[in-house]
């Protein structure tokens, strides 16, 4: 049965005000509308939420700024009208030395997605970070963090094989590869390892989906870094 919309009747408002007053609250002045914070746009949400030093980051080398468009074309809207969202897609292996700017072009591409028009929900941490943050103490769901982390549809996960090697490590990489393999989620990877080195440091099993799930960008071995600093 369908019911008729109601109204609020003046007694109603009458104790809203009585409510209003009674917590030092004038319900007869409006609040100042040009007080309001600016509505941020998407590019500007972007921003607010990386590392200072990457906020301009944009990216340029030829591979990364394929897998932008593979990204791009494999985004979906969830319905009608909606902006396109990250669904599946591939992901990227950058390696290369200290300083290469494999970081940059990571933050770089989020960017470019964004611009694209991708609606993007994204996480970027340093594989030490994400370890700390997972290591078993009281008071925090170490599970549920690992399982969050897992399904973001875009990861950013660098200096990949930094941290120092363990049973621990090797088992809480897996799971995260693993989960973000089997669900096709496109994810960043940097390191400054080789391919074999990396599978010394985190086992086969890592080695192997990451083989399969990334295409490797090898970037020349120059520290920018220290280039610009020397320049």
């Amino acid at each position: 049965m369908n019911r008729e919309p109601q109204t609020l009747g003046d007694g109603t408002f009458q104790r809203l005000e009585r409510i209003l007053v009674a917590r030092g609250m004038n319900p007869k002045v409006l609040p100042d509308i040009a007080e309001e914070p600016e509505c941020l746009t998407s590019l500007g949400v972007l921003e607010a939420g990386m590392p200072p030093r990457y906020r301009m980051a944009r990216a340029d080398h030829p591979e990364v700024l394929a897998w932008v468009r593979d990204v791009t074309e494999q985004a979906a809207a969830p319905n009608p009208g909606a902006r396109r969202q990250i669904t599946t897609g591939p992901s990227l292996l950058m390696a290369g030395v200290t300083g290469a700017g494999k970081t940059h072009q990571a933050y770089g591409a989020v960017r470019a997605l964004v611009e694209a028009g991708i609606a993007v929900r994204w996480r970027a941490t340093t594989a030490a970070d994400l370890y700390a943050d997972l290591r078993p103490r009281p008071g925090h769901d170490t599970e549920r963090e690992l399982a969050a982390v897992s399904r973001y549809p875009l990861l950013i996960l660098d200096d990949l094989g930094a941290a120092k090697a363990s049973e621990w490590v090797e088992e809480i990489t897996y799971r995260l590869i693993n989960k973000r393999y089997n669900l096709m989620l496109p994810t960043l990877i940097t390191t400054n390892l080789a391919m074999r080195d990396l599978r010394d440091h985190l086992g086969d099993r890592v080695a192997s989906r990451l083989a399969e799930m990334t295409t490797r960008v090898v970037f020349e071995p120059i520290d920018r870094r220290r280039q610009r600093h020397t320049t």
